[in-house]
């Protein structure tokens, strides 16, 4: 299995809390803290949930903390809910119930959307770019949530004096960052996908012994192949770390190889299979008095270079699987680096 990186919401939320010594809510400064004190507690398990999403190769420990997240969505909501108007003005009170009424759609509605998805997105290069392109507009939309949350506290802040020693948290600054690496990443990792998807349809064509759709997913694999390096141009490295692209470009060099020289190979040992076929069908049918020396010579010969063109285009399988392998472990390997090294942790 090829994992996929990029982790399922990068939401931008975590307001900063504020130190304040004042206990009466029409103390700005105390209403404030009360406000981020709700969200705390949430925090602080939405933080381990997004560190698991793309650290974790533990599917269950990913699952718990999401449904940790679903039950204290519901709980922070209900805590900011239940705060009183400041002064009769709501807007801070609100942006943050609007935030999680969001919050919580996604993680009851989209994620389950993006789920049953996730089972289908290896079936076609499409379907897994729809996927990464919604998991990128829900992270869009949380973000300018998260924004509006945000502007809303500044506006707070400055209408009723109240000092903000930094109106962006550390814990949000790491999970703009989150966001910035999966984009980079799923732009990459499409490339990657794509010839690989690719490939899967060769091989089945190859598995049905189908030589026209050899041919038509071959040429396909080998356009992806040879175009993906100039998109790589294109994306360049992430923060002068070339890793990632560079192990693509690797992949694509092999899938290159492959689609000029390997699986014509294996395509030609079908036709020529096919061919033989088609001789001992014939010879076959003829009655054995009927059957002339020129007959079993031609016979002979086709099965004897047969036998020897398959263990040739046996060997050549073998070789590219090989080196698929290589390829792919490769691929593996670079993208858990480059995503533990760019990926706070949290």
């Amino acid at each position: 299995m090829i994992k996929h990186l990029s982790p399922l919401l990068l939401m931008l939320l975590l307001l900063p809390a504020l130190h304040v010594k004042a206990q009466d809510y029409d103390d700005p400064n105390v209403y404030l803290k009360a406000v981020n004190n709700a969200q705390a507690d949430f925090n602080k398990v939405y933080m381990s949930y997004i560190s698991a999403a793309w650290h974790s190769n533990r599917a269950g420990k990913v699952a718990r903390l999401r449904q940790l997240v679903e039950d204290n969505i519901t709980t922070c909501r209900y805590k900011i809910i239940d705060l009183p108007y400041y002064k009769h003005d709501n807007l801070l009170r609100q942006s943050n119930i609007d935030y999680l009424w969001l919050l919580n759609k996604v993680f009851n509605e989209d994620y389950k959307h993006l789920v049953n998805m996730e089972e289908i997105i290896d079936q076609s290069f499409d379907k897994m770019e729809l996927y990464l392109l919604l998991q990128e507009r829900i992270n869009d939309t949380l973000k300018a949530a998260a924004d509006r949350m945000e502007q809303a506290e500044k506006d707070f802040a400055a209408k009723y004096n109240v000092p903000l020693t930094d109106s962006r948290s550390k814990a949000t600054q790491k999970m703009e960052l989150a966001n910035k690496v999966g984009k980079y990443h799923d732009k990459v990792y499409l490339l990657f996908f794509k010839c690989l998807w690719q490939e899967s349809q060769v091989m089945d064509a190859i598995d049905k012994k189908n030589i026209t759709k050899i041919e038509q997913a071959r040429s396909a694999l080998l356009k992806y192949a040879t175009d993906g390096p100039l998109a790589l141009d294109t994306v360049g490295a992430y923060d002068n770390d070339a890793s990632l692209a560079g192990a693509c470009r690797q992949s694509l060099a092999f899938f290159t190889k492959e689609a000029e020289t390997g699986i014509p190979k294996i395509s030609d040992f079908l036709l020529k299979q096919e061919n033989f076929t088609k001789l001992k069908a014939a010879f076959d049918a003829k009655p054995r008095n009927t059957q002339t020396k020129e007959d079993k010579d031609n016979y002979d010969k086709a099965e004897k270079e047969l036998t020897a063109d398959f263990a040739t285009v046996s060997q050549t399988y073998k070789g590219l699987l090989a080196e698929r392998n290589k390829a792919i472990v490769n691929w593996n390997n670079i993208d858990q680096k480059f995503t533990d090294a760019h990926v706070p942790y949290y």
